[in-house]
């Protein structure tokens, strides 16, 4: 009797690691293929699985793809909640340099997530409600943090007032998606840091209230 559960417990945590194995493998073709080209066949391959145990996994690609995309949103979760917390005390600016150096770090270290997101986001808008649905949650909920520390500079008056706060926070992160792509096919000539660093400067002389004093 008491090998049952010992023998269920490995049989769960073997699953467990299977379907970490079979995420990450997906995350890395659907970024460098999209979704579109990327078949079950193709991930089987990669993960050296055959087709039949891949799809008892996850009964269609399109449960493969939303599926990694939570597990993607789960690991920003844990890079950012903490540090997000901590950076409450600082001022709006701070808070501002703070989260964006920490994104352009964490793309720098994860370039594929980001790649990801973008294929996903020019695929799905047209192909696939369900998988847009998803993408547009989980990045509308990472510019809405951006938002907020916006409006809350705007109010103690570090940020310009004529800034739009939503427009202007889903503005950067669709900019650090696409130079992503943007690099990738540029990469013999152009590096990710001068890009990004490119972008943050125009968005924070555009964003400081002290720029439009000048």
């Amino acid at each position: 009797m008491g090998k049952e559960p010992a023998q269920r417990e490995i049989k769960q945590e073997r699953a467990a690691r299977t379907r970490v194995e079979i995420l990450e493998a997906a995350i890395t073709l659907f970024a460098r293929r999209g979704f579109l080209a990327t078949t079950m066949a193709d991930l089987a391959r990669a993960i050296r699985m055959t087709p039949g145990a891949l799809y008892w996994h996850f009964p269609t690609k399109e449960d493969l793809l939303l599926a990694a995309i939570e597990e993607l949103h789960q690991r920003c979760l844990r890079e950012f909640v903490g540090r997000l917390t901590e950076a409450r005390a600082l001022s709006a600016r701070e808070q501002f340099h703070a989260f964006t150096e920490r994104t352009q770090e964490f793309l720098r270290c994860h370039r594929e997530y980001g790649i990801f997101f973008a294929m996903l986001a020019a695929e799905a808008a047209e192909a696939n409600d369900r998988v847009a649905d998803a993408i547009r949650e989980k990045l509308a909920l990472y510019a809405k943090v951006l938002e907020g520390i916006i409006r809350h500079g705007q109010k103690t008056g570090e940020f310009r007032q004529d800034v739009d706060a939503l427009h202007t926070a889903h503005s950067l992160f669709g900019g650090y998606m696409g130079v992503l792509v943007h690099q990738n096919l540029f990469r013999a000539t152009l590096s990710y840091d001068p890009l990004v660093a490119a972008l943050h400067l125009l968005v924070t002389a555009g964003t400081d209230a002290r720029s439009a004093r000048e």
